[in-house]
């Protein structure tokens, strides 16, 4: 059986984060890539200059379409810009009973432009983070859903983790990508206990689409069926090479993207 994971986000015309960044790290780990597309943007690496949501009732279609048809291991949401698209998502996953949910609750874009307006931030956390089996916020998007200061220290992210846990998904990943040190640590928690997965910190302005990179590789490692620790420690070693091998590239004049074939091209 084919492995397939679908991406649940937004396009981005620039190609380095959102539905094209997910579909390129599914291809590179050697997965089938299907996707439904949330919202257009006019985005490139230097800002997002404009975005326009697909109706929700279309963001449905295109799921009962891919999901009556394939026979999906696992699926990455990414960008939900508004209150409607993020419960018509919601009643598409609970229609067809997809349970495999990996939730990167994207809420600004690296270049600062914020993808998530206010008032959706509650309609996610009380529609999606109950149905996710892993949700993997940044330092900034956890310090917004659970309405206080960015975490700075091991001790507060582990804090951090746990209240999100108990907003009902099964595990969370805090990363630790906007932290200082060394090493860039991700916390897993979940019923099992803190896991940390460490990879040094790599200096570089090409930070674009590291976390839909990140939320996809794991929903990859989920559709070939690896257990959830080691999907997450799969793609901390993808996203981390990526990182590291995005010097090669030189893509636009501002924050470029990772390098999701590194292990392809010359």
């Amino acid at each position: 059986m084919t492995a397939i994971a679908v991406t649940i986000a937004g396009s981005d015309s620039g190609g380095g984060a959102g539905i094209q960044a997910d579909l390129k790290t599914f291809s590179a780990l050697g997965v089938y890539g299907a996707s439904v597309i949330t919202a257009l943007t006019a985005q490139n690496t230097l800002g997002v200059q404009g975005i326009h949501d697909v109706p929700p009732d279309f963001v449905a279609q295109q799921m009962d379409s891919v999901f009556s048809d394939l026979a999906v291991g696992a699926v990455k949401i990414g960008m939900l810009s508004r209150p409607a698209v993020i419960e018509a998502v919601a009643h598409g996953l609970e229609r067809h009973g997809i349970r495999r949910i990996v939730l990167d609750p994207v809420m600004v874009a690296a270049s600062g432009d914020r993808l998530l307006v206010p008032e959706a931030v509650d309609t996610l956390k009380q529609a999606l983070l109950p149905k996710a089996l892993l949700v993997t916020p940044n330092l900034p998007e956890a310090a917004a859903i659970l309405d206080e200061a960015m975490a700075d220290d091991d001790r507060t992210m582990v804090r951090q983790a746990e209240r999100i846990l108990a907003l009902g998904p099964t595990a969370v990943l805090l990363k630790g990508g906007h932290g200082t040190g060394a090493q860039s640590i991700d916390i897993l928690v979940d019923a099992d206990g803190v896991h940390r997965f460490i990879a040094p910190r790599i200096t570089t302005r090409n930070t674009h689409g590291t976390g839909c990179t990140l939320s996809s590789a794991i929903a990859a490692g989920l559709a070939k069926d690896l257990l959830l620790a080691d999907a997450v420690a799969a793609g901390k070693n993808f996203i981390t090479a990526a990182i590291r091998a995005s010097t090669t590239l030189q893509i636009g004049n501002g924050h470029g993207p990772v390098h999701h074939f590194h292990a392809y091209w010359s």
